[in-house]
């Protein structure tokens, strides 16, 4: 993919809008090409209960994401992208050392080199792979300075903080290994690497909570901080999600406006869902799926429950016992300007107090805000134990495919075949030195529909993480306006973007 120059001609806004009215309903659809994936599945003892991720992001340049998969007590798999532009979807294996105890990878350019590299989180020592040409990977750790420890990691996070070389990196633990009296009320600490000249400097984040997902984002404050999502289960009482200020060095606490909610956290996935311009979360757990919206004041508030999103039960099968929701991730699955919610279910392993056949869901949203559950209906309702997954455009169609790890059995891969799609535009960022991918940034999209804002992120999801260009779905817009709010705040101006569906990369 070449380098497309950074559009500068300014246009007024709102001369150029041009879309009609919402599509009508569509019947969404998957073709199921898990034979097209080299087998693969996430397996181990009780260490690997949890974990499961896969890194979605195109190592070879050719403009195609390829795949990174945890495989716990299994080596973990880089999967190359072999799909024909368009056409259905295939992958080969890829040459890797074989490196286990893998929970989940986040894909990352921590050197601004242009070659993505990988953040990979294990039972064990934490590594970073370099990144070179034609998807080659070195073990980059200690030439960089970096301390991977010896914990039991099951989140990760990063961004760029204002005149850093190189990205703060925070690493989630899970239950301490070493703690004779666990695992219940047994934590770890957590982890916040911040950048110096020949390394990163690693600081004790507590107390932990069982940190089972982390997101450096903007959020409702609009400032960037470090959300975490917490397990329940092994804390058991006096956690709570928690908010971590990179600013003020310490976790939010009650008199800053930050609610103490506690839950079975296990992933959180972030975007602006109702087209207000504040970013809103939703938090997987074991039990209700946990919708928050973001408010002008920086503060959250539930979804209220007939909203759709709180799944808190199989909706297939007789089993009426609470689900158990790994990786979530929002996406436009039918591109009609309405963003739409994947979440990855499955017990832990045999937790009775849960459903054992626990379907995941794909819930769409409608123009009236609210979410149909139509996971049977697209056919990826899988009754797997799913852990983490990927939610993006794999054979560059335009359309949103699946790709699901699962605990014990083969990785999943849906094509995504939905018929009379709306219009698309993927936006992709570069900037020179570092931060070169401009992780921080905010994209907004405007039509006739209104407004649509993502925020370049690494981390969040269930130990899963993405670096492909951002998605918008549009509708029957036929031409688009697009602003960029860069890391430093910078706002580019409004540029009308038209031909549509297809990628565009912005530049400065």
């Amino acid at each position: 993919m070449s380098r497309a120059p950074f559009l500068t001609t300014l246009t007024a806004l709102g001369c150029l809008l041009t879309t009609t009215t919402a599509q009508a309903d569509t019947a969404i659809t998957y073709a199921d090409r898990s034979d097209a994936l080299p087998r693969h599945a996430y397996t181990g003892g009780w260490e690997h209960f949890v974990g499961g991720g896969v890194a979605v992001f195109d190592c070879n340049a050719d403009g195609l994401a390829d795949l990174f998969a945890a495989g716990g007590d299994s080596p973990a798999r880089l999967m190359i992208n072999s799909s024909e532009r368009g056409g259905a979807l295939s992958f080969r294996s890829g040459q890797i050392s074989d490196i286990t105890g893998v929970t989940g990878a986040y894909p990352i350019d921590i050197d601004s080199d242009g070659h993505l590299d990988l953040a990979v989180l294990r039972v064990g020592a934490n590594m970073l792979l370099k990144g070179g040409p034609d998807c080659t990977f070195e073990d980059a750790g200690a030439a960089w300075g970096f301390d991977g420890g010896d914990r039991w990691t099951t989140a990760f996070s990063a961004t760029w903080e204002a005149g850093a070389d190189r990205p703060t990196l925070f690493f989630g633990n899970y239950v301490d290994r070493d703690n004779p009296d666990g695992p219940f009320e047994a934590c770890d600490s957590n982890e916040l690497h911040r950048p110096t000249v020949d390394g990163w400097d690693k600081a004790v984040l507590e107390p932990g909570f069982c940190t089972l997902s982390a997101l450096m984002s903007k959020g409702a404050r609009g400032a960037t901080m470090l959300r975490l999502s917490n397990d329940r289960h092994y804390y058991v009482k006096g956690g709570y999600e928690q908010l971590y200020d990179l600013a003020l060095d310490r976790f939010l606490t009650e008199e800053d406006g930050w609610d103490k909610v506690s839950l079975w956290g296990m992933g959180i996935a972030e975007r602006d869902v109702d087209g207000d311009a504040i970013a809103d979360v939703m938090l997987t757990s074991m039990g209700d799926q946990l919708l928050q919206f973001g408010m002008a004041d920086g503060s959250y508030t539930a979804a209220p429950y007939d909203i759709g999103t709180y799944a808190q039960r199989p909706h297939v099968g007789e089993d009426g016992r609470a689900s158990t929701g790994w990786h979530a991730a929002w996406g436009d699955v039918d591109n009609d300007a309405d963003t739409d919610l994947f979440i990855a279910k499955g017990n832990v392993e045999q937790m009775p107090s849960n459903a054992a056949r626990d379907p995941n869901n794909l819930l769409i949203q409608g123009e009236d805000g609210r979410f149909t559950e139509r996971s049977v209906e697209a056919g990826v309702a899988s009754l797997e134990k799913s852990r983490g997954a990927g939610l993006a455009d794999l054979n560059g169609d335009g359309k949103l495919d699946l790709v699901v790890v699962n605990r014990g059995a083969p990785m999943q891969l849906y094509q995504n075949t939905t018929t009379d799609t709306g219009s698309y535009l993927d936006v992709s960022l570069y900037q020179a030195g570092a931060n070169s991918s401009a992780v921080g940034s905010v994209i907004e999209v405007l039509t006739n529909r209104g407004l649509q804002t993502q925020e370049i992120t690494i981390g969040g999801g269930h130990v899963s993480g993405q670096s492909v260009p951002l998605h918008f779905g549009l509708g029957k817009a036929e031409k688009v306006q697009v602003r960029v709010v860069w890391p430093d705040g910078e706002d580019s101006d409004w540029v009308e973007i038209t031909p549509l569906n297809r990628w565009i990369e912005l530049a400065r």
